[in-house]
């Protein structure tokens, strides 16, 4: 980092940890006592402020790595500062490890956009530091800095785990992503995408040699024909059932395969990965989670995605490959038919942004959610579009993480789409200034919608005095 962009950096981060203190206090003054799943997660952590780490309140769904980063933190900072008394683990006190975890995600989402792109000459330091300030801002993760939700401390260890992985620390790298998974479960997906980071490099290593024995350039370049999908097919084959090969491999991953090991202990000593409330937290096949996160993607990166260029290319390979898209929709309108759930707290929590999703879109008729699959389509192709600069193999191996880690879920929440998102955006090219910034401003403008009827806009629900607050 050269020191121009040393000092941008640690200014624009500065500005943007004081301003979030400011948002912070005037959020606090407001919501005072605990909101939505802080009436689980704040009377736990203060259970354990105070050493009843037995007490366990069977509503809460996952392993108790947010009480416990908390009580590492408060405790030291009340004995240092001298603090005692109903401030010591208050909601307000507890908030604020967010906002810590907040500032550990701006300096990792910086440190990733270095590493990712090093290779990249023409991004100056700028485009770097706005690209971190953009991604730090994204709504949903944003929003969550102020509650005490287990999102931003999830987030954090995930990225650290990410960026370790990419040093090559896969030691590191999987202690942490441990603590990821402490703060929610399904964070072993991220664990399993890191170990595949690796797989997937060794994969692209020995392709390329293949390619080059073949002396048969071209296959490398035309990632979309279908006879190259089946000639990769049969590579990885090949590759996989060689004794050396998995040698090779598990020597190069044994971190993330014990941490894998211990996931599936924990699953069969608990007998689900689910800790409590079980009942409305059900696994299924619920396969349009992907076309609902395709197009949560592609709302929040229409300046890269819904462009003009895109458009005209995607209706350039619709009257090119005619066949193959009419099969993709076919498997997907039997994809919506078979396997569309709706949650019952979709239908009854009108405080969520996914309440009025549904029922302004998917329940004006029954048909709707059929015609919406050529926009499925279109994000589907914008979204792999924007990826082709990554090895087949990365894409394969982030797809197969998508996949597990979306569809399975019976809730429409945009929460768990947080992740996906961001390493999808870690990842994919520089874009220009222009878009940059309007991607900036357009999430600048979606937070204040956001925390403006959060605040103001405020209702009661028939025979209940508590203030409802609208949130994603």
């Amino acid at each position: 980092m050269e020191r121009g962009e040393a000092y941008g950096f640690s200014a624009v981060m500065s500005g943007t940890f004081l301003l979030s203190c400011l948002l912070f206090a005037a959020i606090n003054r407001r919501q005072r006592g605990p909101y939505m799943d802080e009436a689980f997660h704040v009377p736990q952590a203060q259970a354990y402020c105070h050493g009843r780490f037995l007490q366990w309140d069977p509503m809460i769904t996952t392993l108790p790595g947010l009480y416990l980063a908390s009580v590492g933190v408060v405790k030291p900072a009340a004995w240092l500062f001298g603090w005692t008394g109903s401030v010591v683990c208050s909601a307000a006190m507890l908030r604020f490890i967010n906002l810590l975890f907040s500032a550990g995600n701006f300096y990792l989402l910086y440190l990733l956009l270095l590493k990712i792109h090093q290779k990249n000459k023409v991004v100056s330091g700028f485009q770097r530091i706005l690209s971190t300030l953009t991604l730090a801002m994204f709504p949903t993760l944003y929003f969550f800095t102020f509650l005490y939700y287990t999102d931003p401390g999830s987030v954090f260890f995930t990225l650290f785990a990410y960026l370790m992985c990419l040093y090559g620390n896969h030691k590191t790298s999987a202690l942490l992503g441990f603590c990821g998974f402490m703060f929610r479960q399904t964070n072993i997906v991220w664990t399993v995408f890191c170990a595949g980071n690796v797989v997937a490099e060794k994969l692209n290593e020995a392709w390329k040699t293949e390619l080059q024995k073949k002396k048969d350039e071209k296959i490398s370049s035309r990632k979309g024909s279908l006879s190259d999908l089946m000639r990769i097919l049969r590579f990885l084959i090949k590759y996989l059932i060689s004794l050396k090969n998995l040698v090779t491999l598990t020597a190069l991953t044994w971190p993330y395969i014990i941490l894998v090991t211990v996931f599936f202990v924990f699953v069969f000593v608990n007998d689900g990965i689910v800790v409590g409330d079980r009942s409305s937290h059900e696994a299924c096949l619920h396969f349009p989670q992907l076309f609902y996160f395709l197009s949560f993607t592609v709302f929040f990166s229409f300046p890269h995605l819904l462009t003009p260029t895109k458009i005209r290319k995607f209706l350039l390979s619709l009257r090119k490959h005619p066949v193959q898209y009419s099969l993709i929709a076919v498997i997907s309108l039997f994809l919506i038919w078979k396997f569309t759930y709706v949650h019952k707290y979709l239908l009854a929590d009108n405080r969520h942004y996914t309440f009025y999703v549904w029922r302004k879109i998917f329940q004006r008729h029954e048909l709707v959610k059929y015609i919406l699959v050529p926009v499925y389509m279109f994000a589907g192709w914008s979204f792999a579009d924007t990826l082709k600069s990554k090895s087949i193999f990365w894409i394969l191996m982030y797809f197969v993480c998508l996949l597990a880690v979306t569809v399975p879920q019976k809730l429409l929440e945009f929460r768990y789409f947080i992740l996906p998102f961001l390493i999808y955006r870690l990842n994919i090219p520089f874009p220009s200034l222009y878009r940059q910034l309007l991607e900036l401003a357009f999430y600048i403008v979606v937070n204040a919608v956001t925390f403006y009827l959060f605040l103001n806009k405020t209702f009661q629900w028939p025979n209940s005095d508590e203030i409802q607050r609208f949130m994603w």
